[in-house]
């Protein structure tokens, strides 16, 4: 079973996700934005306190609120693998030019050490996590799907109410709606979304009254 546990860090109230097999303790650290010491040592504090043990960094996409913590997580684990969709590479790669005016001016880079891929299956102690292709709101954004759970690590492809803005380079809002259509309606409505702002959500409720979808 996968226990999904968040934090909101940073200025943009961006979640930050720990995907965590209970049967193993594996983790998967998704998206994220501790930027502050403060928020890079309540993760840490957390992975030690639960006796987690870190396996994967992943990113759903690349805009600076999700990858301000990238780099302290691979120097504070280090030799995990750090994976994102390969047309987000542009995106994440972008983000030095623009983290000081943002008022990020401590932001430190890292190269990802491989790739996600749709249909691509992540096994994570006795869990699977299923990526998803959803561009729109960025080109290479993916979403991380627990079938056996019925759970989703959205990004910013859908809200509560919302979906993700599309007015960012690379973002195409027909895209982003064809990709919530393809990718994320076609699951069970039950499916609980955990987006990367605001609170979670579910499918069903979503494709009932979210007034983007209709």
């Amino acid at each position: 079973m996968l226990r999904i546990v968040s934090f909101t860090f940073n200025g943009f109230a961006e979640n930050t996700y720990l995907l965590i097999d209970e049967a193993t303790r594996a983790t998967a650290i998704v998206d994220p934005g501790a930027y502050s010491r403060a928020e890079q040592q309540t993760l840490r504090d957390y992975i030690e306190l639960e006796q987690l043990s870190v396996k994967y960094l992943l990113n759903t996409h690349a805009h600076i609120d999700h990858v301000l913590g990238n780099a302290f997580v691979l120097k504070t684990y280090p030799g995990i693998p750090f994976l994102l969709h390969a047309l987000d590479l542009p995106t994440l790669r972008a983000v030095p030019t623009y983290a000081g005016p943002y008022g990020f001016a401590a932001y430190e880079p890292a190269e990802p050490t491989g790739e996600l891929a749709a249909g691509q299956v992540i096994a994570l102690g006795e869990s699977k996590l299923e990526v998803r292709f959803a561009p729109g709101h960025a080109p290479g954004h993916v979403v991380l799907y627990d079938a056996a759970g019925g759970q989703l690590i959205g990004g910013d492809v859908l809200f509560k109410g919302s979906v993700g803005r599309t007015d960012l380079p690379g973002g195409d809002h027909p895209t982003l709606l064809k990709s919530i259509e393809t990718e994320l309606l076609t699951l069970p409505d039950a499916t609980v979304v955990h987006p990367g702002h605001g609170p979670a959500t579910t499918i069903g409720a979503e494709r009932r009254s979210n007034p983007f979808l209709h």
